[in-house]
């Protein structure tokens, strides 16, 4: 299962799907939904969030196990230094071992005190370089403490993240460099909305991977995609969320669309989204979709 994920990354298309567990016990209606749209059929794999914004939601990595039993597609678990210390994350990773979820997305995470759990208080025992530093150890059959485990895991694939923008690329290159020599072999990045800001990702991939290859490590780059249909969605992602660039066309378009109705909004939306897709999928056809359950959506995109 995960073979095929990896020699997909490294040598095929590759789209993995977002998926983000509810503020519930079960979450079998999402699983229910994707099957129902069919979007198992149309993607490689799947990835399962942690907690995003620090709001309380079902377990990814359980979720993560039931999207694989459902689909026998592999699933990628998003693991937050924000919850855990290093005891609780090599615990989650040996017993998420056993039921073949190996695939481990390291995140740092949102900050605690925007979390809608009263007084929650952040670990950040590390940033997700421990984790990813954690995955290696395990990979070499030892715990991070150097002690060999009584029966070796399985072996993981670690996945991290980096933003889509920032105002010195260097910076990003840096960011791709220090992940790549802690381990990780994908790298995703925050939603892309400029096929020119897509070219300059790969070329510092490129340079990143040149930069750690007297260590014989490198990674691919996932470009992430998160279809924009609403006007103040994309107002919100300009202005509030750091290493995001959505184009100031973009943002023209859909105010001038939004003074002629929802449908027209969504419409003109939606359309530069899909164009923008089939766009990055011919430049470099490695993406993550993600689009806050809106599966929908993510059928459209896909078909």
């Amino acid at each position: 299962m995960f073979d095929t994920l990896i020699n997909k990354l490294k040598n095929d298309t590759y789209i993995t799907l977002e998926t983000t567990p509810g503020h519930s016990a079960t979450f079998s209606p999402t699983i229910d939904k994707i099957e129902e749209l069919g979007l198992h059929k149309m993607v490689d794999g799947f990835s399962t969030t942690d907690n995003p914004l620090a709001k309380l939601k079902f377990n990814a990595l359980f979720a993560a196990k039931l999207l694989q039993e459902r689909f026998q597609k592999p699933v990628i678990a998003t693991m937050s230094m924000r919850d855990r210390n290093k005891i609780a994350l090599q615990s989650d990773l040996l017993g998420a071992n056993e039921f073949d979820v190996r695939a481990i997305l390291a995140l740092t995470g949102d900050p605690a005190n925007i979390s809608d759990q009263p007084h929650a208080k952040g670990v950040f025992e590390a940033d997700s370089s421990l984790l990813l530093e954690i995955i290696a150890a395990f990979n070499s059959g030892m715990d991070y403490a150097a002690k060999p485990l009584a029966v070796a895991p399985q072996h993981i694939h670690p996945f991290a993240v980096v933003n889509s923008y920032a105002k010195n690329p260097k910076t990003l290159q840096k960011k791709m460099q220090k992940k790549i020599k802690h381990g990780a072999i994908g790298i995703i990045t925050q939603p892309v909305y400029d096929i020119e800001n897509a070219k300059e990702l790969l070329e510092l991939k490129e340079q990143a991977n040149k930069a750690c290859c007297n260590e014989n490590k490198s990674a691919e780059l996932i470009l992430g995609v998160f279809p924009i249909t609403k006007l103040r969605t994309a107002q919100f992602l300009s202005s509030h969320v750091p290493g995001i660039n959505v184009p100031p066309c973009w943002i023209d378009k859909l105010r001038e669309a939004n003074l002629k109705g929802v449908e027209e909004e969504y419409k003109v939306g939606f359309e530069l989204s899909k164009k923008l897709f089939d766009e990055l999928k011919a430049l470099h056809p490695k993406i993550h979709l993600m689009t806050a359950n809106q599966f929908e959506i993510a059928k459209e995109i896909l078909v």
